[in-house]
């Protein structure tokens, strides 16, 4: 299937007032294991990056491309990390939305002195916890929005990276450079021979593990 590309169609209007917003998503809420990991990205309205769209409809090679371009091109990129230690604390909902307010926290974009401002945010989903900006949920909205893409490049492709290097790296025998943390059969099968590491999600595994 042909990929559907995302649109400025929901920043444009802003634009036209003169206004930057900000485009947030997160990658691996439903992961058993690893990180959420939640971006914020300003786009530069003169400098749209081409062929932005859902992170996940792209090719890891595509996602790679895209995430360059988005770094050269936004005005400003915001990334945080919640481990799973704090997703089994406060579960994962709640992270998702510690993750996705300390990205938009560390755009730098209140609107002090010589820093960007945002007006309104654009968040991937049906929920957002609020926020000192409004903001509004667009469900599909890596696929819809082209800050939310964005955004979600940006997010997937350094959950990735944690995944496949460090993770697995430390944990080989889990075959996390296959499925990134994700509930496969490779995954599953893993977890009944060996068990639940330090970077599992424990309370995403009382099904599966005694």
């Amino acid at each position: 299937m042909p990929i559907e590309y995302a649109t400025t169609t929901h920043e444009q209007p802003w634009w036209d007032r003169g206004l930057l917003v900000a485009g947030v998503d997160e990658a691996g809420r439903g992961a058993l294991a690893g990180p959420v990991v939640a971006a914020a990205v300003i786009l530069d309205p003169s400098n749209v990056p081409r062929g932005l769209a859902d992170s996940k409809k792209l090719s890891a090679k595509l996602r790679m491309q895209m995430r360059a371009a988005v770094l050269e091109k936004a005005l400003a990129i915001g990334v945080s990390i919640v481990d799973n230690t704090v997703i089994d604390e406060i579960n994962i909902l709640q992270a998702t939305f510690r993750a996705m307010h300390e990205s938009l926290f560390s755009l730098n974009a209140l609107g002090e002195p010589g820093q960007l401002q945002v007006s309104h945010v654009f968040v991937d989903g049906n929920r957002f916890l609020e926020w000192v900006r409004p903001a509004t949920c667009l469900v599909g909205g890596d696929a819809q929005c082209a800050s939310i893409a964005a955004a979600s490049i940006i997010a997937k492709t350094t959950r990735d990276a944690i995944m496949t290097d460090d993770v697995h790296q430390r944990y080989p025998m889990y075959g996390f450079d296959n499925h990134v943390g994700y509930g496969t059969k490779q995954h599953r099968d893993a977890l009944g021979m060996f068990g639940a590491c330090s970077v599992h999600r424990l309370t995403f595994l009382r099904k599966l593990l005694p």
